[in-house]
C-alpha cells in the first residue's frame, strides 16, 4: 500500500499557470477539447508533482475553453502526495474519488460532449480503454505532439536546472580514476559510479554503462561481471535526475593503460573532430538534421560511417530522451532554449567501442554546453 514519498521541489505558481495556460490553447490550437494527462513528466510539468501510475486513475483534465477549469481527478488515497501543490493558486480544481466509484465517468462529466480528446503518450492502457468506455463519442488522439511543443523550449529556471545536472554529473567524471582500473569488473565500477552520482548531487543513478572492451561496442550495453584488463577502451556513459526533476546525461570515454589495439588514437582522433564540429554548428534556425549531418558526414568521410550506428542526440529535461531528437529525416529548426545531447559514436564489433557525449543548450546566436569535462580519450593508470 506504501507509495514513494511525492514531495520534491516545485516551480512557483505563476510559472504553473502560465503553463496551463499555454497548454489550454495549444488543445485549442491542435482543434482538441481536453487533454487527459496522466502521471508523469508532463504531469509535473504543468503542476510541479509527477505523481505515481498505478490501477486507480489519476488524470489531470485540461480543457481547451477558457470558461471550464482544469480539473485534477486522483484517489483520494493519494491525495496527502498532492498536499503541497497550490492548486488554487495554479486555478485548479481537485475532485477525488474512492474505491467504488467510478472516476471514467467522473471524468466524461467534466468533459461534457467533447469531440476529441487527447490522451497522455504513456497513459496506461487500462486507463486508456476505461476513458475510451467512458467518453465514446469523442475521438481520441495522443497528447504527445500538443504538449512536447510545450516542453522543448526550456524556460529560466530549466536551464538553471539542467546547469545544476550537468555541473553534477562532470563532477562523477572527474573522480573516474578512484574507481576504473584493471582487474576490476565492470559492475564493481558501476556500483562505484552509482554512489558517486547520488553523493555529488543527484537523487538516485538513472542509468550507468560501463562498456569495456568489446563492450564498449555495445552502444546501449549496461555493466557486467566482465573483468576490465590492461589496455582496454572503456565507454562511461552516466545520468540521473536531480531533486528539481531534471537530468544529466554524459559520455567520456577511457582507457585503462595504454590502448592495446593500434587503431585507437587515429579513430578517437576522428570522433572528437566529429563532436566538436556538430557542437559549434548548433544555433537558431538550423535543423537538427543538418546537426546530424555534421557529425555523421566527417565520420562517414574518414570510413567510419558503417560504425556509427545511432542517431546524434535527444532532447533532455524532465525526461533523459525527450524532444527534439537530433537525427536524420528531422527538420525541425532549432530555436533557443532547446536543449538536448550531441553524441556521435564510432563501435568496432568484438574489439572496441568510443562516445564523446555533451548536453548543449541553444542560446540567441549559438550554443551553450553543460559539460565541461575534456573530450580526449583519458588515459588512466592501468
Amino acid at each position: 500500500m506504501s507509495r514513494r514519498s511525492l514531495h520534491t521541489p516545485a516551480p512557483d505558481a505563476s510559472t504553473l499557470r502560465a503553463r496551463l495556460d499555454r497548454a489550454r490553447a495549444a488543445a485549442a490550437d491542435a482543434a482538441t477539447d481536453a487533454l487527459l494527462v496522466a502521471p508523469g513528466s508532463d504531469l509535473r510539468y504543468l503542476i510541479g508533482q509527477a505523481g505515481g501510475s498505478f490501477e486507480r486513475l489519476t488524470t489531470l483534465v485540461v480543457p481547451a475553453s477558457d470558461e471550464a477549469v482544469p480539473t485534477l481527478v486522483l484517489p483520494k488515497l493519494e491525495a496527502p502526495g498532492y498536499a503541497d501543490i497550490p492548486l488554487d493558486e495554479i486555478g485548479v480544481e481537485l475532485v477525488t474519488w474512492v474505491d467504488g466509484d467510478d472516476p471514467y465517468r467522473m471524468v466524461a462529466d467534466r468533459l461534457g460532449r467533447p469531440g476529441r480528446v487527447a490522451v497522455s503518450d504513456t497513459m496506461a492502457a487500462l486507463h486508456v480503454l476505461g476513458l475510451r468506455d467512458a467518453v465514446s463519442g469523442a475521438e481520441q488522439t495522443l497528447a504527445g505532439p500538443v504538449l512536447r511543443e510545450l516542453r522543448m523550449c526550456k524556460d529560466a529556471a530549466e536551464l538553471t536546472a539542467l546547469r545544476k545536472a550537468g555541473e553534477a554529473i562532470d563532477r562523477v567524471h572527474a573522480r573516474m580514476g578512484e574507481w576504473l582500473r584493471s582487474g576490476r569488473t565492470e559492475a564493481e565500477v558501476g556500483a562505484d559510479i552509482t554512489e558517486a552520482i547520488v553523493a555529488e548531487g543527484h537523487t538516485h543513478a538513472d542509468f550507468v554503462i560501463v562498456g569495456s572492451g568489446p563492450n564498449g561496442a555495445s552502444p546501449h550495453h549496461d555493466v557486467s561481471d566482465r573483468v576490465i584488463q590492461p589496455g582496454d577502451v572503456v565507454v562511461v556513459d552516466i545520468g540521473g535526475p536531480i531533486a528539481e526533476g531534471y537530468n544529466s546525461d554524459c559520455t567520456r570515454t577511457y582507457a585503462v593503460g595504454e590502448p592495446r589495439d593500434a587503431d585507437v588514437a587515429d579513430t578517437y582522433a576522428v570522433l572528437q573532430r566529429a563532436q566538436d564540429a556538430a557542437v559549434r554548428a548548433v544555433r537558431p534556425g538550423v535543423t537538427a538534421q543538418e546537426i546530424d549531418a555534421v557529425a555523421r558526414d566527417l565520420i562517414t568521410e574518414a570510413g567510419f560511417g558503417a560504425n556509427f550506428i545511432h542517431r546524434t542526440g535527444h532532447g533532455i529535461g524532465l525526461d533523459v530522451h525527450e524532444e527534439p531528437y537530433i537525427v536524420a529525416g528531422n527538420d525541425l529548426p532549432l530555436e533557443p532554449g532547446m536543449v538536448f545531447s550531441i553524441e556521435p559514436g564510432i563501435y568496432h564489433a568484438g574489439r572496441w567501442g568510443a562516445r564523446i557525449e555533451d548536453i548543449v543548450v541553444v542560446t540567441a546566436d549559438g550554443v551553450e554546453p553543460l559539460n565541461t569535462r575534456p573530450h580526449e580519450l583519458v588515459v588512466l593508470p592501468a
